[in-house]
């Protein structure tokens, strides 16, 4: 394979480990359910979550390339101390979020062969845990994250299709919305870019040597195909679930997603949801335990040396945690709104860092870049207390 061959599959795999760690069943529920409150307008928070998640995406890929450092070092470089603080918070939100992703997967297992939720999510952390296993995981992790995100939205293109949607209605509401709720652009973004996933492809691409200023076009490339592709899968979700809800059928509250696939395509659509389910919980359940072990593998050598073994306790334990617990929906959604404020959190000290010569030493971040993150910062920051408050009251 040339080096050029490497580096693009590199890029793509980094890609689609930031795209497929955000496409979660948590990401396909919130789809769902913000569809069927706001109906076309949906199509309209859709368009400023992905504004916002390039606005963050380009930031941080190009900085973390650029210092060669991760984000957790880049931090300690400002306050000492304070990339421990950001490692305890991204770890604690990607242990919650992948009890879910954990569940997730049992429940794909569930839908596909009528086997036990908890037996499905065994399956799933032995599949996991195999990626982890191999010699050469990161090239394995790459290629898995590849395949299932194209499985993922050749999917959802055949039920949005199947659910025949309006297609002028979602057009005109994208840009002309009749309703806006604050509460779900916060969560697209945060569920999207938020806690873990803002660095899971910038980690990658410093774990595949691919830094410094000459890969700032590398940088720049990944992080757009990252949001381009989760975009693309929210997108037609989004369709599927708007052509069901305008036909007048009732979806499932207990289980919104598999109620608009067996709605949109009968039986058969049922299925295909417990195929999206599963390569989404799985692919997630691989994204958080690799990026919220890469959050602590800086801080001493032993973890760097036994980081895959790290990554597989990590995959353990929240398999364990669900199979004796469950998942515990209130930490899950308060850690949803949390993850919404640790994004202004983290952003912040990326944008500070920027400008900092001990960081990136003489680089100049793009000032367009720099207004753009801070604006960010501010409408996260705001939306995102409003936000836990209305999660805690």
């Amino acid at each position: 394979m040339s080096n050029q061959t490497r580096k693009w599959s590199v890029l793509l795999g980094a890609a689609f480990l930031m795209a497929t760690s955000a496409v979660g069943p948590g990401f396909l529920t919130q789809t769902t359910v913000f569809t069927q409150s706001l109906g076309a307008s949906f199509g309209f928070v859709i368009l400023i979550s992905i504004l916002l998640d390039i606005g963050v995406q380009l930031n941080v890929w190009r900085i973390i390339t650029v210092s060669e450092k991760r984000a957790q070092d880049i931090a300690n470089i400002l306050l000492p101390g304070l990339g421990i603080f950001i490692a305890v918070l991204i770890v604690i939100g990607g242990l919650a979020f992948n009890i879910g992703n954990v569940g997730g997967a049992g429940l794909g297992f569930q839908v596909l062969f009528g086997i036990d939720a908890k037996i499905g999510a065994l399956i799933a952390a032995v599949i996991s845990i195999a990626v982890f296993l191999v010699k050469e995981a990161g090239k394995l992790m790459d290629r898995f994250a590849q395949i299932m995100g194209g499985v993922m939205i050749l999917l959802m293109i055949y039920v949005a299709f199947t659910s025949h949607p309006p297609l002028g209605e979602a057009a005109l509401r994208t840009i002309m919305p009749t309703e806006l709720d604050p509460i779900a652009i916060v969560t697209l973004v945060g569920g999207t870019v938020g806690g873990y996933i803002t660095f899971s492809g910038g980690h990658r691409l410093l774990d595949a040597n691919i830094k410094g200023r000459s890969a700032i076009p590398d940088a720049t490339r990944g992080s757009v195909s990252g949001i381009t592709i989760a975009s693309i899968i929210r997108i037609f979700l989004f369709l599927a679930a708007l052509g069901v809800v305008s036909q007048g059928l009732a979806i499932n509250p207990n289980n919104p997603p598999a109620s608009v696939f067996q709605l949109a395509a009968g039986n058969i659509g049922y299925k295909l949801f417990g195929v999206v389910m599963l390569a989404a919980a799985i692919t997630s359940i691989i994204g958080s335990a690799y990026t919220s072990v890469s959050f602590i593998r800086t801080f001493h050598p032993a973890i760097a040396k036994y980081e895959n073994w790290i990554i597989i306790a990590f995959i353990v334990f929240s398999t364990i945690v669900f199979m004796t617990i469950g998942q515990p929906v209130k930490t899950l959604v308060f850690v949803g709104a949390l993850n919404g404020l640790i994004l202004p959190i983290t952003l912040t000290i990326m944008l500070i860092a920027a400008y900092k010569k001990k960081v990136v030493g003489d680089y100049k971040h793009p000032v367009w870049l720099t207004i753009f993150g801070w604006f960010v910062v501010v409408i996260m920051g705001v939306m995102g207390v409003y936000t836990l408050i209305k999660q805690l009251l």
